[in-house]
């Protein structure tokens, strides 16, 4: 089982859930987040006066997957979160983490089962 948690512009948030639901990964948890990689923040204008925003508004998806949906999920995150065809600096990041145990609350099955 892995933990899979992708860092996504605020934009792409409906490509990659379209994407996911063709390869039939309907499970997932949506936080906002800020932060800010390479990007390191940008410039706005506001009154008259320039302010540097350095935390950019991201959305972190989490989604909790058995081991041979990892890699069809990392695949339709890429394709949903990518800004053209060669990507920008940007676009987010993908982490695969090992998942120790799930539980499902309301049957306690445990594992596998439970996702």
């Amino acid at each position: 089982m892995k933990m899979i948690e992708a860092i996504i512009q605020p934009s792409k948030l409906e490509a990659v859930k379209e994407a996911l639901s063709e390869i039939e990964v309907v499970r997932l948890t949506i936080s906002d987040v800020q932060g800010f990689g390479r990007q390191k923040g940008h410039t706005e204008v506001y009154r008259g006066h320039e302010y540097t925003v350095n935390l950019l508004r991201k959305v972190k998806i989490q989604i909790a997957v058995n081991d041979e949906f990892v890699d069809s999920t990392v695949g339709a995150i890429i394709k949903g979160g990518r800004s053209g065809e060669e990507g920008k600096v940007g676009d987010g990041k993908i982490f695969v983490i090992p998942l120790e145990e799930c539980v499902r609350i309301r049957t306690g099955e445990r594992g596998s089962d439970a996702i």
